[in-house]
C-alpha cells in the first residue's frame, strides 16, 4: 500500500509540474505573441494608372479608393486621354538580349521628353517570344524602367511601366520583319 501510494504521490507531482509547465509555455507563446503584433504601419497614399488608362487611388491603408473605369464601345476599359505618343524599336535603342541603352539613344529620348507637355507618361516595353516567356517578360519590364528613368531624369512623371513580354505582337512573329516590329518600347501620353 505505501508503495502505491508513493506512485500516486509522485504521478501527481508529475501531473502538477506537467500542468505549470504547460501554464509556463503557454504564457510564454501569449507574451512572444504580443510581441510579434503589428500595431500600424506607416502607409503612404498612392495613386496609378494601369495598362487600360483607368486611375486608382488608395489612401488609408486600402480602405477608401477608387478608380475610374470607362469603357470604349467594345468594351476596353480607357479612364484617361492616352494616346502612344512614340513607338520605338527596341533594335535602336538596346542590344540584343541587353537593357542597356545605345550609344545616343537616351540623348534622342531626352529629347523627346523635354518636348512633351504631358500630364504623365505610360511607358510598356514588348518582345518577341525567341528566349522563352520569363526571360522575355523580365527584358520587356527592364526596357521599359531604363526608358522610364530617362522621362524621369528629364522632367517626366511616369505614371506606370509595364512589361508585356510577348504577349502583345503587333505583327507576325512567323517572320524577322515581323519580330522585329513586335520588339518595342511604347509610350503614351497622360493629357
Amino acid at each position: 500500500m505505501v508503495k502505491s501510494v508513493s506512485i500516486a504521490v509522485r504521478l501527481i507531482a508529475g501531473a502538477a509540474a506537467m500542468a505549470l509547465l504547460l501554464i509556463s509555455l503557454t504564457a510564454t507563446d501569449a507574451s512572444a505573441q504580443r510581441q510579434r503584433t503589428i500595431v500600424g504601419e506607416r502607409y503612404v497614399p498612392t495613386i496609378w494608372i494601369d495598362p487600360d488608362g483607368c486611375e486608382h487611388w488608395v489612401i488609408d491603408n486600402g480602405i477608401e479608393g477608387y478608380m475610374t473605369p470607362n469603357r470604349t464601345q467594345d468594351g476596353r476599359p480607357v479612364c484617361h486621354r492616352t494616346n502612344v505618343c512614340l513607338t520605338e524599336s527596341t533594335d535602336t535603342l538596346f542590344a540584343t538580349g541587353s537593357h542597356s541603352l545605345r550609344p545616343g539613344a537616351a540623348d534622342r529620348l531626352a529629347a523627346f521628353f523635354r518636348s512633351r507637355n504631358d500630364t504623365a507618361f505610360v511607358v510598356y516595353g514588348h518582345t518577341d517570344p525567341r528566349g522563352g516567356f520569363e526571360y522575355n517578360m523580365a527584358l520587356s519590364e527592364n526596357r521599359a524602367r531604363v526608358v522610364a528613368n530617362v522621362a524621369i531624369a528629364n522632367g517626366g512623371r511616369v505614371a506606370t511601366v509595364r512589361g508585356f513580354g510577348p504577349m502583345n505582337p503587333v505583327a507576325s512573329n512567323n517572320s524577322a520583319a515581323g519580330m522585329q516590329q513586335n520588339r518595342r518600347v511604347e509610350v503614351l501620353c497622360v493629357q
